[in-house]
């Protein structure tokens, strides 16, 4: 069983940065990022490996980053450069310990997730 509790959302001036984190309990390998805004599909955003081997989305590359506090079993994202559109409810998810390590929902069974924490970017 895998627990995750994501903070630190909240309201941020566009060209700001902000940083959501993710509480884990249990053992994980791939950890991963999603966002969904109304109206569109969930998007993976960025994933990270238990050897440190990351992954981006091509529209976040160079402003994202997801780093792993492997002490305190915590993952973040640094949202820097912020922009309207990424304006949504952001999703730590965690993927059985066997699985391929993929942003892609079709290939990666995320069986975990949290409750989300908003991140609103206004112009």
């Amino acid at each position: 069983q895998v627990d995750l509790v994501e903070s630190g959302g909240g309201q941020a001036q566009a060209g700001g940065a902000l940083r959501v984190s993710c509480e884990v309990s249990g053992y994980t390998n791939c950890m991963a990022w999603f966002r969904q805004s109304p109206g569109k599909e969930r998007e993976g955003v960025a994933s990270i490996r238990r050897d440190g081997r990351t992954d981006y989305a091509d529209s976040v590359k160079g402003r994202f980053a997801i780093s792993r506090d492997k002490s305190n079993n915590i993952v973040y994202l640094q949202i820097n450069s912020l922009k309207p559109e990424d304006t949504a409810m952001y999703y730590c998810a965690a993927a059985p310990p066997l699985s391929v390590c993929t942003l892609d929902l079709a290939r990666t069974p995320f069986s975990y997730w949290g409750q989300g924490t908003q991140v609103t970017v206004s112009s």
